[in-house]
């Protein structure tokens, strides 16, 4: 699973979730039988490439509409901010369903 998060850095342990239009970086983190198996960081989302299965957003009221369009399931991460954070709360089932 190939997951998309908006971020206000580039640092694995620092860099807290933000909105899609706040994002300064965006990361792609592949979890894999319960473990992170990579992560990568992009100033651009432009540069990414590839399949991206879920990206995750801090409430239901962000500009998604182009990920739908894309196949990408949207999930929101209410509280948590971390990439660590999130990680459990996806492996976990604890994000939730954009509400349309």
């Amino acid at each position: 699973m190939l997951l998309l998060l908006p971020l206000n850095g580039d640092d694995t342990q620092e860099s807290e979730l933000v909105g899609i239009l706040e994002a300064s970086f965006w990361a792609t983190v592949e979890v894999d039988e319960g473990r992170v198996i990579e992560i990568n960081f992009y100033k651009d989302r432009a540069q990414i490439d590839g399949w991206i299965d879920a990206v995750i957003v801090t409430n239901n009221y962000e500009p998604v509409m182009e990920f739908i369009d894309n196949q990408m399931m949207v999930l929101v991460a209410h509280t948590q901010r971390t990439i660590d954070d999130i990680v459990e709360a996806y492996l976990f089932r604890e994000l939730h369903d954009l509400a349309l």
